[in-house]
């Protein structure tokens, strides 16, 4: 098949699309990117070896446009519309694989207009908007959080599984504030710093790059030796080596733990879109397999309860929410459904 892949704007919707192309690409099809000039999309697939061609169009989000604004990121998005489809025939495209994000619209609606099946894989329990609006015309919809025919494992990278053990106690702690950093875990961090110190307990903490000399600073004036990095690519290796994580539930990284099998305690962004993050951890804790509270006053001894509670129980019932290969069972659920519309 050709497949395009579309969607992005953020490295959450990026990492999807790099995954499904990645498990499409080793089964022998055709892949290529449509995406936007703004958000992150350049930035990872401007120079990719993975798809054939890249294109980015010119749009921007308009959920948090008003006025004038609106009018010109709607007028972006149909010209970005008339580009896709042009995009589409050249390519002699089979079938189009949104993955949400602003950047999926043009491609995902010209998709439509030219009656070239759609999929979507949605990463949120929260839907987007975007995918809330083009579900019904869809060919498939993959998620995580639904059970029956839609459910899918998260695509998340292989060396998670491959590394993957249970864990029986808390030796090392992960602080996980994403790429960008989180100010409220990277204090909640430093505030229960000297209780793990106390009990013996190791400390590896991903700041993000902006807060990693005043993370570092305040570590060397407490005394504690902890592993502090602002921003990596071998997140794999440290989430391995850790026991218990606190973090953000974005969907990646809630994945990436559960595949791991490292209990976490979920703190979710306030301002997620739609509060998805809340309900991404929500899933979670409804089995039985985390802890999840909103970020406020009090968390310091709710983190520590969870730390010396039976972890065991927890990093059990993660092994049984995802499987390996999720990508790759994606990509054969498309070849499938596509084979009985042809």
């Amino acid at each position: 098949m050709n497949i395009i892949f579309t969607g992005g704007g953020t490295g959450g919707h990026l990492v999807i699309a790099l995954s499904l192309a990645e498990a499409a690409l080793s089964r022998g099809h055709k892949v290529i990117f449509i995406g936007s000039t703004s958000g992150q999309d350049r930035q990872w697939f401007g120079n990719s070896t993975i798809f054939e061609k890249s294109h980015f169009l010119e749009t921007t989000g308009v959920v948090n446009k008003k006025g004038l604004g609106k009018a010109v990121a709607l007028w972006k998005i149909f010209k970005a519309v008339l580009a896709s489809r042009s995009i589409l025939k050249e390519f002699h495209a089979d079938v189009v694989v949104s993955v949400g994000g602003f950047s999926a619209a043009p491609a995902a609606i010209a998709s439509l207009i030219t009656r070239i099946p759609l999929y979507i894989h949605e990463q949120n329990a929260v839907t987007g908007k975007l995918n809330t609006l083009l579900r019904p015309y869809s060919a498939g919809f993959y998620s995580s959080y639904e059970e029956g025919e839609n459910h899918c494992d998260y695509p998340v990278n292989e060396v998670y599984f491959q590394n993957t053990r249970p864990r029986y106690s808390v030796d090392t702690v992960i602080f996980l504030g994403g790429s960008q950093g989180a100010r409220f875990i990277n204090d909640l961090a430093l505030d229960i710093a000297p209780w793990l110190e106390e009990k013996g307990i190791s400390i590896i903490h991903q700041c993000g790059a902006a807060e990693e000399e005043r993370v570092r600073h305040a570590y060397h004036l407490l005394g504690i030796d902890a592993e502090v990095v602002g921003f990596t690519t071998k997140i794999a290796a440290l989430i391995e080596k850790s026991d218990f994580a606190i973090s953000r539930s974005g969907a990646s990284t809630l994945w990436e733990l559960c595949a791991a099998r490292v209990p976490a305690f979920f703190i979710p962004y306030p301002s997620a879109a739609g509060d998805h993050q809340y309900h991404n951890a929500r899933y979670i804790i409804d089995h039985n397999a985390g802890w999840c509270e909103r970020q406020g006053e009090g968390l310091v001894q709710k983190l520590k309860e969870a730390i010396m509670s039976d972890i065991m129980v927890k990093s059990e019932a993660l092994e049984k929410l995802i499987s390996s290969n999720g990508a790759t069972k994606i990509i054969q659920k498309i070849e499938s459904r596509f084979k009985l519309q042809s």
